[in-house]
C-alpha cells in the first residue's frame, strides 16, 4: 500500500502535478445479514480505492478508481490534470505542510467469526422472547477492517490500520392490524464481550416499538418542552454544526459566522470532537486534509469555541483551520436524572425520531415526531402520531432547560437526552 501510494504520488507529477496527493485504502468485510427474521446470508468482500488529486497554478483536480494496476493509475493521473487544467485557479487550493511520518493502529484487525455467529443467534432469541410481537426486519452484521496510505507531495506519510465490528437492526412491531412505526438502532464496538440486548440504545429503541402499536394524537397547537433522546440529538447537532463547516463559511451565510468565542448556547453545553478518545470504537486519526487528527473542544460551557474549517475553507476565510475533521462528538453530561426530566415538564414530548428536512439558513425547521410520547404533568401518557414539530434551532440552543446524567454510547458519538424549551408542538 505504501509502495502504490508513493507510486501515485510520482506518476500525478509526471502528469504535471506541482502538489499531489494520493489516498489509498484496502478494505475487508464479513458480513453477517438476517432478513425477514432468518440468518439469510454470509460473505466477504474485499475492495481497493485510490483517490488522486493533483494542482497545478492554483488549479485542482481529482479522481477516484477502483483498480490499482500502473496501467490504471497513468491514465487516471493523466485525467486529474485534464481535469485541473480545465477548472478555474483558486489560490485557496492547497496540500498539508510536512508532518513527522507515522503510523496509527486501533482496533481488532481480525474477526471472531464464530463469536459473531453467536452474538447474532442469541440477539435473535432475546428479540422473540422478549419482545414476540416486534419484526426483525433486517440486519446488518459486519467486522470491517481498514489498511489506508495517505501520501502527498510536501513529505507526508501516514499509514493506518483500523478494525471494528457494526451492528445496525431494523425493526416494527405488528398487533393484530396495528402496526408501530418503523425503527433502527445501530452500534459499533471494538470486541463481542456483550450481548447486543446489552449494547447502547439497542434493547430501549425495541422495547418502545413493542409499546407503540396504538398511538394517540394530541389535540391542537402548543409551545412546550421537547426531551431530544440520544438517536436524535444527531438532528441538532450534525444540523448546528453545518453552520461552521466550509460550505456555510466561505459563503457568508452562517449564523454563527461572527460568534467565535461568544455565547451560542446555554453554558450548560459543552460538546467535543474527540477522534482520538478510548471511549469511542469508531474513530479516526488523520483529517480528510491530511492532517494528524486532535481532539477539540467546539462548544465551552455555551461559547463557541472553534470552527469546523478544513484546510480550503481556512485558506478561504483567513480564519484558523480546524484540528479534526468533526464528528466523535461527545456531550459532556448534565446533573438531572432522565427520571426527573420527564417529572419537571409540564406538557410536552418525548422526540425519540424525527423526519425533517434541512433547516433554513436562519435555524428555522420543521419535521414530523416519529415513535415519540406525549408528556403531561410529571408522566409520560401514551405513543404519539401525526404529531410536528417547529423551531429555530438558534434559539433552541440558548433554551436548554435540563440535561440528563445518564448517556449513551453506540460507539460513535456519546450522548445525552437535552430538554429545550419554547419548541411548537402540533396535533391534529
Amino acid at each position: 500500500m505504501k509502495n502504490l501510494a508513493k507510486y501515485s504520488l510520482k506518476v500525478l507529477q509526471n502528469a504535471g502535478a506541482e502538489k499531489a496527493v494520493c489516498y489509498c485504502s484496502k478494505s475487508e468485510m464479513h458480513e453477517l445479514n438476517v432478513a425477514s427474521g432468518e440468518i439469510s446470508l454470509f460473505r466477504t468482500n474485499f475492495d481497493t480505492d485510490i483517490t488522486l488529486i493533483g494542482m497545478a497554478n492554483d488549479r485542482k483536480g481529482s479522481i477516484s478508481i477502483n483498480k490499482a494496476d500502473e496501467k490504471s493509475i497513468e491514465a487516471a493521473a493523466v485525467q486529474v490534470m485534464e481535469m485541473a487544467n480545465s477548472s478555474n485557479p483558486d489560490p485557496a487550493n492547497d496540500i498539508a505542510e510536512k508532518q513527522p511520518h507515522k503510523n496509527f493502529s486501533h482496533g481488532p484487525q481480525k474477526p471472531d467469526l464464530d463469536k459473531m455467529y453467536f452474538r447474532l443467534s442469541e440477539f435473535m432469541d432475546y428479540a422473540k422472547k422478549h419482545y414476540p410481537k416486534t419484526i426483525i426486519e433486517e440486519i446488518n452484521f459486519s467486522f470491517n477492517k481498514q489498511l489506508s496510505f495517505y501520501a502527498n507531495s510536501n513529505n507526508v506519510y501516514f499509514e493506518i490500520e483500523k478494525g471494528s465490528y457494526q451492528f445496525v437492526v431494523m425493526f416494527t412491531t405488528r398487533d393484530g392490524q396495528k402496526t408501530s412505526s418503523f425503527n433502527y438502532a445501530a452500534h459499533v464496538s471494538n470486541d463481542l464481550n456483550k450481548p447486543f440486548s446489552e449494547c447502547s440504545s439497542i434493547d430501549r429503541l425495541i422495547k418502545q416499538s413493542s409499546e407503540q402499536t396504538v398511538m394517540h394524537t394530541i389535540a391542537g397547537k402548543f409551545e412546550g418542552d421537547v426531551i431530544f433522546s440520544p438517536e436524535c440529538l444527531n438532528n441538532v447537532i450534525g444540523s448546528v454544526f453545518s453552520y461552521i463547516r466550509d460550505y456555510n463559511m466561505i459563503k457568508g451565510s452562517s449564523v454563527y459566522k461572527n460568534k467565535l468565542d461568544k455565547q451560542i448556547a446555554s453554558e450548560k453545553l459543552t460538546i467535543h470532537s474527540n477522534p482520538l478518545s478510548e471511549e469511542l470504537a469508531s474513530r479516526y486519526s488523520i483529517t480528510n486534509d491530511g492532517y494528524e487528527a486532535k481532539n477539540l473542544t467546539i462548544i465551552e460551557k455555551g461559547v463557541l469555541k472553534s470552527f469546523l474549517l478544513g484546510l480550503y475553507g481556512a485558506n478561504k476565510t483567513g480564519l484558523r483551520r480546524a484540528v479534526n475533521s468533526g464528528g466523535c462528538y461527545i456531550i459532556e453530561p448534565g446533573n438531572t436524572s432522565f427520571d426527573e426530566m420527564i417529572k419537571s415538564t409540564k406538557r410536552g414530548i418525548l422526540l425519540c425520531r424525527f423526519s425533517g428536512g434541512n433547516p433554513s439558513d436562519n435555524g428555522d425547521f420543521s419535521g414530523v415526531a416519529k415513535n415519540s410520547y406525549f408528556i403531561e404533568d410529571g408522566e409520560i401518557k401514551y405513543p404519539i402520531n401525526e404529531t410536528m414539530i417547529t423551531g429555530n434551532l438558534v434559539e433552541m440552543l440558548m433554551n436548554i432547560k435540563q440535561i440528563s446524567k445518564e448517556r449513551e454510547n453506540p460507539g460513535y458519538q456519546i450522548y445525552p437526552w437535552i430538554k429545550f424549551g419554547g419548541v411548537t408542538i402540533s396535533g391534529k
